[in-house]
């Protein structure tokens, strides 16, 4: 298992002590679904600890020392983030038809689906409160832009979603829906703790286009973990994503290769009815013979390299700018 960097571990406590008090502020049917959802609690209310990798926070918290502010400044922007995150997780898991997150029963497997698409919008509300709250030019500046990257965020499950029907997908479409549904957040999250601390442009523009890049390599490793991916540490079914059919990245890289393996791909892909396993070990080795699989993995590596040079060009104190990177590596070489 690839070794978390200290960036993602260090503030951990921190942010999670503020998402607790603020969740405290919600009526308790939404507090129930929404702790279980985080990993503080079982499905009967008993304490648990299930929770996710806090990446988002981590970067907003990072992108606040950045911009030379206290902790406590970003710790909004972190649980706003995070609050985002969690919201399109929710709603997500329900559209997609999961039924199990982080090796456990998704939220509305437990509680219902209209039981964890409120919770989803109470989230969503209650990251928008948060900084809203804060009264100040910075907090406004990360109002808007938190806003706007959860309407690219939604626009991209939008296509997502519109891929599933589609035989047609080009990659290029397939690009753009991962950096909006993906991208955008990450991006966001990058830099709202600069934001927050009211930094120069310049910094904020750098940190933006870091965790943009950082979160296409982001979703290509998701999609290569999708299927090739262990499930005792992605938590998901073999093959999940050809078992669903996904237009992932390396499945829309291998689709539009315009090889005969791409060719038998398209054919399984259109096939009615729920794939056999044998088809299914079939769809991974076309994907790969057509070079989804290498794509996938150079472009993952490529992204990172434009993320490290988005704030390798900007001036931010050395130690901070090496954990940046590290982060960026980390998602290259998680397993999970």
């Amino acid at each position: 298992m690839t070794a978390v960097p200290g960036s993602i571990t260090d503030g951990r406590a921190l942010v999670d002590e503020a998402m607790r008090a603020c969740v405290d502020r919600l009526d308790p049917a939404n507090r129930r679904v929404i702790a279980y959802h985080l990993g503080w609690t079982d499905a009967d209310g008993r304490p648990a600890d299930a929770g996710g990798k806090a990446l988002r926070p981590a970067l907003a918290m990072l992108s606040g020392r950045a911009a030379g502010a206290p902790p406590e400044n970003a710790l909004p922007g972190a649980v706003a983030v995070e609050f985002v995150h969690a919201f399109s997780l929710l709603h997500d898991d329900i559209m997609d038809g999961d039924r199990t997150r982080r090796h456990r029963p998704a939220a509305w497997t437990v509680f219902g689906a209209a039981a964890a698409i409120l919770a989803g919008d109470a989230l969503l509300a209650l990251s928008e409160e948060l900084l809203l709250e804060q009264h100040t030019r910075g907090a406004h500046w990360a109002a808007e832009a938190l806003t706007a990257a959860t309407q690219r965020l939604i626009s991209g499950q939008a296509l997502d979603m519109g891929f599933e029907t589609r035989a047609d997908v080009t990659l290029d479409e397939c690009l753009t829906m991962a950096s909006d549904k993906t991208g955008a957040l990450l991006a966001c999250a990058s830099s709202i703790g600069a934001m927050l601390g009211e930094a120069p442009a310049e910094l904020v523009t750098a940190l933006t286009g870091y965790g943009t890049e950082m979160g296409l390599a982001f979703q290509l490793v998701d999609d290569l973990l999708g299927i090739w991916g262990s499930p005792e540490t992605t938590g998901k079914p073999v093959l999940s994503d050809l078992r669903a059919r996904k237009k992932s990245l390396p499945v829309v890289a291998a689709l539009t290769a315009g090889t005969a393996e791409s060719a038998r791909l398209a054919e399984l892909y259109a096939a009615p009815g729920d794939p056999a396993e044998a088809d299914l070990r079939e769809m991974a080795e076309l994907v790969e013979a057509a070079g989804g699989r290498a794509w996938a993995e150079a472009e993952a590596d490529r992204r990172v390299a434009l993320a490290a040079k988005h704030v390798g060009d900007v001036e931010m104190d050395d130690a901070v700018r090496a954990e940046f990177r590290d982060i960026a590596l980390f998602v290259t070489a998680r397993d999970h």
